[in-house]
């Protein structure tokens, strides 16, 4: 019965990580998905890197065992955010596009999250979602979240890597880098609408029988539609950068944790 609770306390604090990763995960996190199906597919994979990783660590069950289950519950918070930062680089492009061709007034309930989202940053989001299932970056994902536990052991040195800002100093670049990534992917439909703007300044100067303010907003959206379509021939390319990005960040955020 010892060896038995000894065991079951591992698997408890894996499972802890495992849940909390699926809860904020971003494919696992959209509210289509039923809460039992997350709870069960968090067991079973718990249950797998318990029988690959877990029959040789022991968990002391005393009064800071509590304090252990926060520690996974954070690391599993930690490394699903991380992931969900990377898919807002879509939601950050799409909101700069919106703003510029004049659909920021046109936000739609997005029901995957049922909050407020831009109508382009939607299309885009769920674009890189199709292209990330097909370059098997779930696969990815768990396999990360499986290394995670060579990097961050159970019971590690999360409480003393936060006390020390390394973690928050590594969020903070992770989410500047996030933004960059945004306005990266935005840039060809912003620079559109910036000559598209240049060239109603001048018309409307060079001609001001032409009422720039009838005319310019459908031709605005005819020409960042336009510039959306061209430059969806590199969008893979942009997801697989994404991507090599997000593992970077990835390992330096494990590095920061480990010290």
């Amino acid at each position: 019965m010892d060896a038995f609770l000894q065991q079951f306390s591992v698997f408890l604090l894996m499972f802890c990580r495992i849940t909390s990763f699926f809860v904020v995960s971003p494919l696992f996190a959209i509210r289509q998905v039923p809460a039992p199906f997350k709870i069960g597919l968090g067991f079973f994979v718990s249950l797998i890197v318990f029988l690959a990783r877990g029959l040789s660590r022991s968990v002391p069950l005393d009064a800071t065992y509590l304090l252990h289950v926060i520690h996974e519950v954070l690391a599993g918070l930690l490394l699903g955010y991380l992931f969900y930062l990377f898919f807002a680089v879509a939601q950050i492009s799409g909101a700069f596009v919106d703003l510029q061709m004049g659909f920021g007034m046109a936000n739609i309930i997005d029901p995957m999250t049922g909050t407020s989202a831009p109508l382009t940053g939607n299309f885009k989001y769920y674009l890189l979602l199709a292209v990330f299932l097909a370059l098997n970056g779930h696969h990815y994902m768990l396999s990360a979240l499986m290394d995670s536990y060579e990097w961050l052991p159970l019971a590690g040195d999360l409480y003393a890597a936060i006390a020390a800002g390394d973690v928050t100093e590594q969020l903070v670049r992770t989410f500047t880098t996030t933004f960059l990534l945004g306005f990266q992917l935005a840039a060809p439909v912003l620079v559109a609408m910036f000559l598209t703007d240049t060239g109603l300044g001048f018309l409307a100067k060079t001609a001001p029988q032409f009422n720039v303010f009838v005319i310019g907003l459908p031709l605005k959206i005819l020409v960042g539609l336009l510039v959306m379509m061209a430059s969806l021939a590199g969008f893979t390319a942009f997801c697989s950068y994404l991507m090599s990005v997000l593992f970077d960040h990835l390992r330096l955020l494990m590095a920061a944790i480990a010290g």
